[in-house]
């Protein structure tokens, strides 16, 4: 599986961006799928993660009710919409693909990556 992540870019505090991650190969749909993110001098942390069924969902804390993931199985697509982002929000942001069956926190737990697309807030 080849993920390719999109959709970064710069926006004032408050503002909102959507990141795709378009996968190929053909099977998409049997993978756990997660956006990690990096800031400068900063370790990778976990972001959202999904289910297979694009109905279980885990969130970090810090983007709760802010952030929401999905997928569409059918495009070979994730989603992260991104609301009322803050500067502590500016990061690369990834995208990742695993086997496990569960939605895991941990960045080694997921064998396929994108390459990253820079997210910037400022006020």
């Amino acid at each position: 599986v080849q993920l390719q992540a999109s959709g970064g870019g710069s926006v004032q505090t408050g503002g909102s961006l959507r990141l795709s991650c378009a996968a190929s190969g053909r099977t998409f749909s049997w993978f756990v799928m997660g956006w990690f993110r990096q800031a400068p001098g900063k370790e990778r942390d976990f972001v959202a993660g999904i289910l297979y069924d694009g109905v279980s969902k885990s969130y970090a804390n810090s983007v709760k009710g802010r952030f929401t993931i999905s997928r569409d199985n059918a495009k070979n697509t994730m989603y992260l919409q991104m609301n009322s982002l803050n500067l502590e929000d500016t990061a690369v942001y990834y995208c990742a693909a695993g086997r496990s069956t569960s939605i895991s926190r941990i960045s080694g737990e997921y064998t396929y990556w994108g390459q990253g697309t820079l997210v910037t807030v400022s006020s």
